[in-house]
């Protein structure tokens, strides 16, 4: 994938980013900053240990970024890619430092999207030769959305609604709230029009009854 096409918002990253390492780092690695010069310089190779699809590669590098503006990442295997163990995703050469501060972020979110990309690709792989779409749901991670979102992209399945304020969906607590479905959808409707809000609507059923 070209960097300039990652679709995660700019500021999104920035906080994430942000707030990942100072979850993690706090007042400073101090073991790092004990231990290692300010001046070494290392490399180091993300070695893929298990099958699947990558994911998190382009938000490896703005971390890395992050940490040393100076740092030099070629990636072998952009996000998307299908992986098999000892795959080498990419190299990195920045400050010593600025790897061992960064890695733990780095690895745990390349693993939980890249988890999220194989699985997903196993469900759109088993409807392959259906006209039909493999849709997610807004039970992600607080906070991790938009990523885990993307990485379903990756898998080949497609991103439903992104929250509450984008669609209209009736469940069965709408339903029993109204009276009814027909109630439910017409209140819908009538709010919709009220507001001037083009947005989509959908309706769970829970047995064929309710289809009808």
């Amino acid at each position: 994938m070209n960097p300039s096409e990652f679709p995660i918002d700019n500021r999104y990253l920035e906080w994430f980013i942000h707030a990942g390492l100072s979850e993690d780092v706090g007042s400073g690695d101090h073991t790092s900053l004990a231990c290692i010069s300010a001046n070494s310089r290392s490399k180091a190779r993300l070695l893929v240990k298990d099958e699947g699809v990558l994911a998190g590669v382009e938000l490896a590098r703005r971390i890395f970024k992050h940490v040393d503006p100076e740092a030099a990442i070629e990636i072998f295997l952009p996000d998307g890619s299908t992986i098999q163990p000892g795959d080498v995703a990419f190299v990195i050469e920045a400050s010593t430092r600025a790897l061992l501060l960064a890695e733990r972020l780095v690895l745990n979110s390349m693993q939980r999207l890249s988890g999220i990309s194989t699985l997903s690709k196993v469900y759109a792989s088993a409807v392959g030769d259906l006209p039909v779409k493999v849709l997610d749901t807004r039970k992600t991670t607080p906070l991790l959305r938009p990523l885990e979102k993307w990485a379903v992209q990756l898998g080949g399945c497609t991103n439903y609604r992104h929250g509450l304020y984008d669609w209209f969906m009736i469940k069965d607590n709408h339903v029993e709230a109204c009276g009814g479905i027909r109630q439910a959808i017409q209140a819908v409707l009538t709010y919709r029009s009220e507001h001037q809000l083009d947005l989509p609507l959908t309706v769970e059923v829970r047995n064929m009854e309710e289809l009808k």
